[in-house]
Formats: C-alpha cells, sequence, structure tokens
C-alpha cells in the first residue's frame, strides 16, 4: 500500500468554509435580511464568505443594541458551539452577503479532527474577545466623538499606510449611534465635524482618511471637547 503523500493529507480549512458539503449551505443573504432571529434554533455556525452582517440584541422593551460588525472571513452564530440551545441576538446583512451555513455538530466534529481549523477558530474567538475588551473600555473611558472615530477606523480596516479605505455603504447614523452608546444627533454633529476637519469624506460612502487615525492614535481626537460623553 503506498503512503499518502503530505499534500494530500493537508486539510484545506478555507476550502472546508467556503464550499458546500455534508451539513453545509452556501447562502445568499440579501441586503436588510435575517442570517437568523433572537430566539431562534441555534443550530448553526455561520462563516461569511463576502459581506457585513451586523449583530443585535433586542431588549424586552423593544430596544435594540447593536453588539458588532462581521467582516468577511470571520464567523457568526459561534454561540450554538458552547451550549446555547437558541440564538441570543439577530444577524442581518448590511450589504448583499454570501455565507456558509455549518451544521453545529459538523463544525464540531471537523474542530476535533483538523488541528489547523481548530487553531483558525481558536485565533477567532481570541481575536473577538480581545475586540470586545477594547470595546468595553472604549465605553468606559472614553467621549462619545473618540469611540465615533475609533469606530470608523476599525470598520475602515485603517492600517498606518496612509491609504483611505473604504467603511461601509450607506451605514445608518441610527447604528452608529447604537454602537457607541449615545444619540444619533450627537454622531450627526461629530460626522459634520469630522467632514470639515477633513478627517472622512462622503460619496455614497464613507471614507477614512488618515488624519482621523493619527488623531486617535496619538490621543488627541479632531475637535474634541472635554466632558463630552
Amino acid at each position: 500500500m503506498g503512503v499518502p503523500s503530505s499534500k494530500a493529507a493537508i486539510f484545506d480549512s478555507k476550502a472546508f468554509l467556503a464550499n458546500v458539503g455534508a451539513g453545509k449551505k452556501v447562502l445568499g443573504i440579501p441586503k436588510g435580511r435575517n442570517a437568523f432571529s433572537q430566539g431562534d434554533p441555534a443550530d448553526t455556525l455561520f462563516y461569511l464568505q463576502q459581506g457585513r452582517v451586523k449583530t443585535a440584541v433586542l431588549s424586552d422593551d423593544g430596544k435594540e443594541a447593536v453588539i458588532g460588525i462581521v467582516d468577511a472571513g470571520q464567523f457568526f452564530g459561534e454561540g450554538c458551539l458552547m451550549g446555547q440551545t437558541l440564538y441570543s441576538g439577530t444577524a442581518s446583512a448590511l450589504e448583499d452577503c454570501v455565507v456558509t451555513a455549518i451544521a453545529k455538530d459538523v463544525m464540531i466534529a471537523a474542530l476535533r479532527e483538523q488541528p489547523n481549523l481548530s487553531a483558525m477558530f481558536i485565533a477567532f474567538l481570541l481575536a473577538r474577545n480581545r475586540r470586545m475588551e477594547a470595546d468595553l473600555i472604549d465605553q468606559l473611558f472614553n467621549s462619545s466623538e473618540r469611540r465615533l472615530a475609533r469606530l470608523l477606523l476599525l470598520m475602515a480596516n485603517c492600517g498606518n499606510d496612509g491609504t483611505p479605505e473604504l467603511v461601509i455603504p450607506k451605514i445608518s447614523q441610527e447604528t452608529l449611534a447604537e454602537m457607541i452608546g449615545t444619540t444619533r444627533s450627537r454622531v450627526s454633529h461629530f460626522m459634520n465635524k469630522f467632514r470639515k476637519l477633513g478627517c472622512i469624506e462622503y460619496n455614497g460612502h464613507i471614507v477614512v482618511r488618515p488624519s482621523l487615525l493619527y488623531a486617535v492614535l496619538n490621543d488627541k481626537p479632531p475637535g474634541a471637547q472635554h466632558g463630552e460623553q
């Protein structure tokens, strides 16, 4: 009997997550539609191939709180792997999306059998935990203006190379306000201020300029007003 080559034995995590297979479906989710709703049975993990997804929680009195934005290459609905029987929030498409829906038992088996997939998933969870800790610190200690600046930078995936990147097409100011814990009027005020300062541009999309990044990194948010929350 021949010995399988090392190349043949390599498990391709990206191919597993991107393609149809046993217990896996590739779905298109139009803008504005939900991948799942709060209270639905939590039996599926989702991998976002294309687009962006908003995750939010609805309180008993009907108030929505945005938890975060999921970018392409990330997972959502992972609570199903940790004993969650019902989804604790709603995941809705901010733009037309392509997702891979993976049955919980299929994903659990793959994580047990494939170390490189497990390592990839653990890295994702650690990065999300780090982001949540940073969000909490941001919420506790920074002004609403600086929280908005940081959110725009995170959503733009801004780096240090001085290249502006698209944030998100037509994201509502209500959503931005929910994500930083302030009012829509405050977000409108700060967005107009950032635009006048040349930190951002509106052209159907929001484009973040490097000056906003540098101001935040230097702990000097543009036009900061002391005491604003």
